[in-house]
């Protein structure tokens, strides 16, 4: 299985996207698994980025990474809000545009879930 998760809100998406990750593993270890954040969901791979009870998303997003799961970051929306790629954790890694990735790995066999 290949899944793609779309998180464009880090707000509303971002932390129940990670446990759907950490889900979908737990119940099937070798599905190949990215997430693909743009506009406002690359927040939660900021450095301190934080959830609303104050837990820093990092330690999930390390965890997750550890068992395989790619986060990238939309280049494009670095660009439109002016941030740096060094403002990200060392977890976080960057494609030129991130609805252009999701289409590739849609046709690639991946399946697409927002969550």
């Amino acid at each position: 299985d290949k899944v793609v998760y779309h998180i464009s809100d880090a707000a509303t998406q971002a932390l129940a996207g990670l446990r759907y990750v950490r889900n979908q593993l737990d119940t099937e270890p070798s599905t190949q698994v990215t997430v693909v954040g743009h506009a406002m969901g690359v927040d939660f791979l900021m450095e301190d980025a934080k959830d609303k009870s104050g837990a820093a998303y990092a330690e999930l997003v390390a965890a997750l990474k550890s068992r395989g799961v790619k986060f990238e970051v939309c280049e494009i929306t670095l660009k439109n809000r002016g941030l740096k790629k060094d403002q990200f954790i060392m977890e976080a890694d960057f494609t030129p545009s991130g609805v252009v990735r999701i289409t590739k790995l849609q046709h690639q066999g991946y399946a697409y879930l927002r969550p």
